[in-house]
This record gives structure tokens, sequence and C-alpha cells, in this order.
């Protein structure tokens, strides 16, 4: 196996530090490696979703799966997820945006690009779609994994607008072990193996008790809050296919309105809500790895 490094650095948006994380090939060879930026979502902070250890298993680190094939990938804690600063704010989208607009500017620093691959999962596809409205000079590809559009048929967000209010009235959620076992069983059960969603409730529960609510109000009161219209990279929609927070017809629409002719659209079977830590992942990460190591067209022709 390739020796990977690890490295860590921190972004300010303001008064607020944001931690972030980079795996990549060590070596000194001059390369230019391709940037892939991991953007995490609503539950979770960016190691815990992309860079988790799983007692007695091994390949749960989409990380390192893309650093050994030869990317440069980076990811970051929204505020208050993570290591990043605790603030009053609840975190919606819009804040996660502006996380991304300091991200890269550490990206750009340290490796000398300025456009690189976005894939994000759940409200992280909606941060990274967002960034991508507002940035498109910055995203060469774009991987909206668990998206969801105006969320008209999600079971998921139907069932959480019951807690609405509460998302209206706090920035924070209360989270504890029963709530990170839900993420994996609330679509259909039997979809990850054993042991994960305690790993992943372990690792998160060092960082506290609570979770921001703007991205479970956004998902539930605010959308859209991606436009179609302005995504002009080559774009990949992933979605498992058990997962609850999106229909089929929601992304087929959102599909149908992006205007660039170099898109695609992948249901994965056999996979639900987490397609990264789930029992198919390598289906879905060679479906990601397929899109973003695509040839570019050979002709010119602008399409938009």
């Amino acid at each position: 196996m390739a020796d990977i490094r690890s490295d860590e650095y921190w972004a300010k948006k303001g008064d607020v530090d944001l931690y972030m994380f980079r795996k990549r090939l060590d070596a000194n060879d001059g390369t230019e490696r391709p940037v892939l930026f991991l953007v995490h979502g609503s539950s979770l902070c960016a190691r815990t979703g992309f860079d988790m250890t799983v007692p007695g298993k091994s390949a749960y680190s989409t990380m390192v799966w893309f650093a050994e094939r030869g990317f440069d990938v980076w990811t970051v804690d929204h505020e208050n997820y993570g290591r990043s600063s605790r603030t009053d704010s609840n975190s919606d989208i819009a804040s996660g945006v502006e996380d991304l607009k300091a991200a890269v500017e550490v990206v750009a620093r340290e490796t000398g690009q300025q456009r690189y691959s976005f894939m994000g999962t759940s409200s992280g596809a909606l941060r990274a779609g967002g960034f991508a409205n507002q940035c498109p000079e910055r995203v060469d590809r774009l991987v909206l994994d668990a998206f969801v559009w105006t969320g008209e048929g999600s079971p998921t967000l139907a069932k959480r607008r019951e807690g609405l209010a509460g998302f209206r009235a706090s920035p924070v959620r209360k989270v504890d072990r029963a709530f990170f076992h839900s993420i994996f069983n609330r679509d259909k059960p039997g979809l990850v193996e054993d042991g994960i969603a305690d790993a992943f409730a372990d690792a998160e529960l060092q960082y506290g008790d609570t979770m921001p609510t703007g991205t479970y109000l956004d998902m539930c009161a605010n959308l859209p809050v991606v436009d179609p219209d302005r995504i002009v990279s080559p774009m990949l929609i992933v979605r498992g296919e058990h997962d609850g927070i999106a229909s089929e017809g929601d992304l087929l629409a959102f599909f149908a309105r992006v205007k660039t002719k170099d898109k695609a659209i992948t249901v994965i079977p056999g996979q639900a809500h987490v397609g990264n830590l789930g029992i198919n992942r390598h289906r879905f990460l060679h479906v990601i790895h397929g899109f973003l190591t695509m040839p570019p067209r050979e002709d010119s022709a602008s399409e938009l």
C-alpha cells in the first residue's frame, strides 16, 4: 500500500476558525495532483464522514481511497462541527457556502491550483451546489451525493418537518447514540456492516451531544437552495436505491434543468443514505472515480 501523507490546516472566516484536513500520496516527485474537496453533511464532521477508522475493519476512509488513486484530498469541518469554532450560528447552507469560500483559499495557497472537484453528501451536496452557483470558476467537476432539490416526495423530510418548530427556535438539536444508529437504519436496515454505526457515534460524541439546526431548517422549509440553471461544470448526481432524502422524480427534474450536457445521474442498488459507508460503498466509489477521471471532451464547442 502506498504511503499516505496527512496534514492539518486552519482557514479563517472572519472570527471563525475552520479546521481543515488533507491526505495525499507521500511522494516528492513534483506531480501536481488533482484536488478533490469533500463536503460533509448535517449530522457529522468531516473526518467522521470521510476518514473514519472502524475497529477490526479496513477501507472505510474515502480520503485514503482517493489519495491512493492519485488525488489530493481535502475536507473541512463547517462552523459548529468537529474541531471548528463554536458560535451562536445555526450553520445553515449559506454559512456552509461561506466556509467553502474560506477553505478554498487555503487549498489555493498550498497547491497553487484554482479549480477543484467537489463531492458533497446530503446537506454537503447542498453546500457544494451552492458554492458552484456562486463560484463556478473554482469548480472543475461536481458530485452531488444524496442530494435533494425541492424535497417533493421525500419521506425523510416529511418526517423531519415534525420538528420544524424546534429547528426555528434553537440553533442546535440534541443527538445521541440512538440518533446516529437511525441514520443507517431509517431507509432500509442491513445495508451497513455491524459496528459501523457505533464507530460513527463514537467519532461524533467526542465533540458533544448537539448538532446545528440550520441545514435541517433549510431542508425542511427553505428548499430549493441550489439553482440548476447556474450549474455549469460537469456534474454527477449519485443516489442510493433506498435513500429517503429525495425522490428520483425530484432529482430527475433538477437534472433536466442543468444546461450542460456533461452530466450524469446514477442510482446505486443496495445503498441507502450514507453511500460511502454502506456495504456497497466500493461500487459507489467506483462510479465517482470514473466520473472524476473521465477524459475531457476533445472538441471546444460551447454548450452554454
